[in-house]
C-alpha cells in the first residue's frame, strides 16, 4: 500500500511562502522577550506613529515656512487669489500668448480656498494658511503611506529610518507646504512608491500620471521606474489605469485652460515645448551648472543624500533583500541626476 504524507493546512498567523520578492517575512527572526511569549517576529510600523509625527512637522512646516520662491507668489498665489477675490496680478507666463501655466491646478487648490474665503471672508491671512494646512496633509498622508509600505515589506527599522528623513531633513520642510507643481509631483511620488511596494500597480501608474500632468511634466523622469515596472508586473490594469487618468486630466486641463484663456491650448504641452524643444527663452535667466544638483540634494538631505548615493554600491551584496522593490524606490535619484546635471 501506497504511502501518503498529510501537510498541515496553514494557519491565519504563519507568515506567506518564501518568493523571488524579498519581504519582512525572509529577514532572519529576532526572538522577543518573555512578556511577548518568546515570539519570534517584527512588528511593522502602523499608522500612528508616522501619522503623528508627519503632522506635527508639517503642521510646523505650514505655520512657520516662509515663501522661498517668488514664482509661488506671481505664479500661484496671485491666480488663486484673482480666482478667489477677483483681483491679482498677472505675470507673463498667464498671458493667453504663451499658457505655459495649468489653471486645473489652481483650482485644485481652490477647492480649499474657495470655502475658507467663505468661512473667514476679508480674513486673507486665515485663507492662506488653510490652504497651507491643506499642502501639509496631502505631504502627510502621501508621506505615511510610504513610510507604512516600507515597513509592511522591509520592516520596521527601514520604516523608521525613512519616517526620520521625511520629519528632519530641511528639504521636505520647505517643500512640503509649498504651493508649487513640483510639490504636487513629490506628494505623487511619494504616494506612488507606497502603492508600488504594496504591490497596487494600477493604483501607483495612475498617481503617476496624476503627478505629471496635475504637478510638474518633467518630474515624468522620476515616476519612469514605478511605472515600467508596475507594467511588467500587470500590464493590463497598469495600463488602463495610467490611460485613463493621463486622457481624463488631459482633456479636463484643455478644457479648463480654454475657459480662461480664450482660446484652445494645452499648458502641459506648451511649458515642455518652452523648456525643453527650444519654443523660448526658458535660459533668459541664466542655466546653473552640472553640479547644481549634487550641491542642491546634499544642502537638503545632507546625509540622506549620501545613502542614497552609497545604496548602488551596496546592492550586488544584498541583491535579494533590495531588489527589485527597494531599488525601483530609488531608482529617480540617479536617472534624475543623470538627465538633469
Amino acid at each position: 500500500m501506497a504511502l501518503t504524507t498529510r501537510q498541515r493546512r496553514p494557519l491565519p498567523s504563519d507568515p506567506p511562502p518564501s518568493s523571488p520578492i524579498y519581504t519582512k517575512y525572509d529577514k532572519p527572526s529576532r526572538r522577543l522577550g518573555d512578556g511577548d511569549g518568546g515570539r519570534e517576529e517584527e512588528k511593522s510600523l502602523g499608522w500612528f506613529v508616522p501619522v503623528f509625527a508627519l503632522g506635527m512637522l508639517r503642521y510646523m512646516s505650514a505655520t512657520t515656512n516662509i515663501i522661498h520662491d517668488c514664482d509661488e507668489v506671481f505664479n500661484y498665489w496671485e491666480p488663486l487669489h484673482y480666482l478667489l477675490y477677483k483681483s491679482g496680478f498677472q505675470t507673463w507666463e498667464y498671458s493667453s500668448e504663451f499658457a505655459l501655466r495649468s489653471y486645473l491646478y489652481i483650482l485644485f487648490h481652490e477647492l480649499v480656498g474657495r470655502p475658507a474665503s467663505w468661512l473667514f471672508a476679508e480674513d486673507k491671512v486665515r485663507v492662506f494658511y488653510a490652504v497651507r494646512l491643506f499642502l501639509g496633509l496631502l505631504s502627510v498622508t502621501t508621506d505615511a503611506v510610504l513610510v507604512v509600505a516600507l515597513s509592511r515589506k522591509y520592516g520596521r527599522r527601514l520604516a523608521s529610518y525613512t519616517l526620520a528623513m521625511l520629519c528632519l531633513t530641511s528639504g521636505c520642510f520647505f517643500a512640503s507646504t509649498s504651493f508649487l507643481p513640483s510639490s504636487f509631483s513629490m506628494y505623487a511620488i511619494s504616494l506612488a512608491s507606497g502603492f508600488f511596494l504594496l504591490e497596487k500597480y494600477a493604483m501607483a501608474v495612475a498617481v503617476s500620471a496624476a503627478g505629471v500632468i496635475l504637478g510638474w511634466p518633467f518630474s515624468i523622469l522620476a515616476f519612469l521606474p514605478v511605472v515600467f515596472y508596475s507594467l511588467a508586473r500587470r500590464f493590463k490594469q497598469a495600463f488602463l489605469a495610467g490611460a485613463a487618468t493621463s486622457v481624463t486630466l488631459l482633456a479636463l486641463s484643455v478644457f479648463v485652460d480654454y475657459q480662461y484663456y480664450r482660446r484652445w491650448a494645452s499648458s502641459v504641452l506648451n511649458l515642455v515645448v518652452y523648456n525643453v524643444v527650444g519654443g523660448g527663452e526658458s535660459h533668459l535667466y541664466g542655466i546653473e551648472g552640472p553640479l547644481y544638483y549634487l550641491r542642491n540634494a546634499f544642502n537638503n538631505f545632507n546625509f540622506g543624500f549620501v545613502l542614497a548615493l552609497l545604496f548602488v554600491g551596496i546592492l550586488p551584496i544584498a541583491r535579494k533583500k533590495y531588489a527589485p522593490g527597494l531599488v525601483v524606490v530609488v531608482s529617480p535619484v540617479y536617472i534624475w541626476l543623470l538627465f538633469m546635471s
